[in-house]
Order: C-alpha cells, then sequence, then structure tokens
C-alpha cells in the first residue's frame, strides 16, 4: 500500500509510540481526576480508540460529529451531534485528529465549555500551525506538520483512504 503513496510522512510504527507517549502524559496529568475523551467523528476516530487505550486510568468516552465546508469567507464548521454524557464538573479532553486553521477547535472549545466541566483541555494527533486562522495551541500533540493536505489513520479526502494506517500527502495519484 505505501507504494501507491510513496514513502508516508507519518509510519504506522511513528504513530503508535507517538500516541502511547501521549497516553502516558495524559494518565500522569489526569491522575485521580474524572476524564472524559470527546472524540470528533469521523477524522479522530482511530486516534481516539487507539489513544483511549493507552490511557491508564478509567476514562468515559462520547463523541462529537461535526462537517466543515470550505466557502469563500474561509470555512465554516456545523456542529451535528452533542455530548450524550453529562460533562459537568468532569475534565473534558478533545481528542481531534489535526488542527489546521484551529477554527473547528476553537468553536468546540467554546461549545464544550458550556457544558461547564471542571476543565477542558484539547489533543491533537496533528498540529498543521501552517495554516491557522485562529491563535489556539493544543494542549498534547503528537506531530507538527508541514501545510500540506495528509491522508490516512482517519483522515480522508473524499471519504477516502481513512483506513491507511499511516499518514501521507495527498498528491494527484490519490486523488483518482
Amino acid at each position: 500500500m505505501e507504494k501507491i503513496f510513496g514513502k508516508p510522512l507519518i509510519t504506522q510504527e511513528e504513530i503508535l509510540h507517538r500516541v502511547r507517549e501521549l497516553g502516558l502524559q495524559i494518565t500522569q496529568d489526569y491522575m485521580g481526576k474524572n476524564l472524559i475523551l470527546i472524540g470528533i467523528l469521523k477524522g479522530a476516530f482511530a486516534f481516539t480508540a487507539d489513544l483511549s487505550r493507552s490511557i491508564g486510568i478509567p476514562a468515559g468516552i462520547d463523541f462529537l460529529m461535526t462537517t466543515t465546508r470550505e466557502s469563500p469567507g474561509g470555512e465554516s464548521t456545523k456542529i451535528i451531534s452533542d455530548p450524550t454524557l453529562n460533562l459537568t464538573g468532569t475534565d473534558v479532553l478533545l481528542v481531534e485528529d489535526i488542527v489546521d486553521s484551529g477554527v473547528t477547535a476553537h468553536m468546540l472549545l467554546e461549545k464544550l465549555s458550556a457544558h461547564r466541566p471542571k476543565s477542558v483541555r484539547f489533543c491533537a494527533l496533528l498540529d498543521k500551525t501552517g495554516g491557522r486562522t485562529v491563535d489556539i495551541r493544543p494542549d498534547y500533540a503528537g506531530f507538527s506538520i508541514p501545510n500540506k493536505f495528509v491522508i490516512g489513520y482517519g483522515l480522508d479526502y473524499k471519504n477516502k483512504y481513512r483506513t491507511l494506517p499511516f499518514i501521507a500527502v495527498l498528491d494527484d495519484r490519490t486523488k483518482a
């Protein structure tokens, strides 16, 4: 499969190693707390699953679904679903696949804060600062990447390539 995309930007082994490191750090930071992970569908499904298994404390898991559309004035994000768990008084960790412009993450953090959790922090597998339009940084970040369109490990192009076990840069060969 790697031959289709050339050399992966981030290999499966690098992803799994970094997710374990993030899990250990989150375990230490949230020891004794009431942690709830909120994964953002569809892109963060694989990351949320692997991260949750790397965290060594009991944690709740919930998901939100969003849709993001590019428009002439920038991008607009709409939340399609709300959390199903009661977040009041909990420690919420938003789990995102990628932070690009920061618009979606900023909006989601505000939305989750309205549920009156004790704390809200944010973890992203990929941090693409070159596309940032909102001043926001993840509390936990897996990898900094160049300002390129990437696919794999949950990230898609026209709902394809989510199942790749690595991260690759989208090129003209993969758009077909």
